[in-house]
């Protein structure tokens, strides 16, 4: 089985790779039958130099490789017809403006597997850069702080090497006597955890967190369970959120009233309650003044997101009043950090930990036989059609919905 990782051709470009040099010789050495072949990239965080010092081969033609590895959408002009293809295609959610990507994978009889989809039996997914997005969503929210506020200026994540030195920034400010607020225990929040951990923050529970002062900067980490509230008062628990997310309505305004910086690491899903409103975040006694959304659902679940933040000028204002858009540091502005792809910050320790779940995960399958279904779950189209699985986007497809 031959793999090949490509060259990243989406702009902006993006810097991060499937398998990093260490991750193909793992490959290699436990895989008699693979063979890696890299596309030559002026771009990409491991160089060619790297690649051919780790004895892997870089050229400038994919065609004779059976399964070919990126990370985001590859262009339609620049996909090779008859091939099996990994990236990430945000097509799922039946988003408009990969239509025709989709089409084309058809098209062009591509036997396409999306990392999104790429789970075990019970829909966890087994690869995925989350991690690494609450580790520079935490790293930008603190700095949009100081930039809001004019107390420091940290360095902007993407010029710096790896989480130890955003970590090592981090400890060389004070922080005022804020709280700090952080919502999810999946791999996003846990990576923004550790970003606030790492920088020596204290850590609080709900009770005192909501009720109490402190003479120093602390933090609290909810999950679903701490800010939504079943609309019968009955007890509610995780399973039933998750089944049943209509019969749940939003408990955070109490947090909203004590929070000075929100870190937004949650999973939001279909028919679930915003966490606050556009109206909610009028409330005189609504406090947050800087959010670090890296979930990122425009005009979503945090009212305030009202579009994605570039890496180039990741922090704009919103107008609780207007409802508008303003310069973040305006007296009555919240300011807004927004970026949609924040592990590209921090591309050789996003590429290295998302090569260590593949290599552990998803090459296994090529030589046997599937035996854990990874790419039969992950498999979204196969001889020119869409498979079982994924037959919903059909009218998608066709331009019907």
């Amino acid at each position: 089985m031959k793999f090949g990782i490509i060259k990243e051709r989406k702009t902006p470009p993006d810097q991060r790779v499937v398998l990093a040099p260490i991750a193909c010789q793992k490959v290699l050495e436990n895989h008699d039958k693979a063979e890696i072949s890299v596309e030559a990239s002026p771009i990409r965080t491991f160089t060619d130099a790297e690649y051919k010092a780790s004895g892997i081969k870089v050229n400038n033609d994919m065609s004779g490789c059976e399964v070919l590895l990126g990370v985001k959408e590859v262009p339609i002009d620049a996909l090779i017809p008859n091939k099996k293809y990994f990236f990430f295609s945000h097509t799922i959610k039946k988003q408009p403006y990969n239509r025709e990507l989709l089409q084309a994978l058809l098209d062009k009889n591509i036997e396409f597997y999306d990392h999104e989809v790429i789970t075990n039996t019970k829909g966890t997914r087994l690869v995925a850069f989350g991690r690494y997005a609450g580790i520079v969503g935490a790293y930008n929210g603190i700095r949009a702080y100081g930039l809001k506020f004019g107390q420091f200026d940290l360095p902007k994540a993407e010029t710096l090497t790896d989480q130890k030195a955003l970590i090592n920034e981090l400890q060389k400010i004070e922080l005022p006597n804020i709280k700090i607020l952080l919502t999810g225990k999946g791999r996003v929040g846990n990576g923004a955890k550790e970003m606030l951990d790492g920088m020596g923050l204290k850590e609080v529970g709900v009770k005192a967190y909501l009720e109490d002062a402190f003479n120093e900067p602390v933090y609290c980490q909810i999950d679903i369970s701490e800010y939504n509230l079943r609309k019968d008062g009955v007890k509610g628990s995780m399973t039933d959120f998750f089944e049943n997310p209509e019969q749940y309505k939003s408990n955070f305004l109490r947090f909203a009233k004590v929070t000075d910086l929100y870190i937004a690491g949650h999973f939001y899903g279909d028919g679930a309650p915003y966490l606050f409103t556009r109206d909610d975040a009028k409330y005189p006694d609504f406090k947050i003044k800087v959010v670090a959304d890296i979930s990122c659902d425009i005009d979503g679940p945090v009212a305030t997101t009202i579009r994605a933040s570039t890496i180039a000028e990741p922090i704009y204002g919103y107008d609780p009043k207007t409802e508008k858009e303003v310069d973040y540091k305006n007296e009555s502005a919240i300011a807004v950090m927004a970026v949609d792809n924040l592990p590209a910050e921090l591309p050789r320790d996003a590429s290295e930990g998302f090569g260590d779940a593949f290599v552990k995960y998803v090459i296994p399958s090529f030589f046997n036989n599937d035996a854990d279904g990874i790419l039969e779950r992950a498999r979204m189209t196969k001889d020119g059609k869409l498979t079982e699985r994924y037959a919903y986007l059909q009218g998608y497809v066709n331009g019907e919905e």
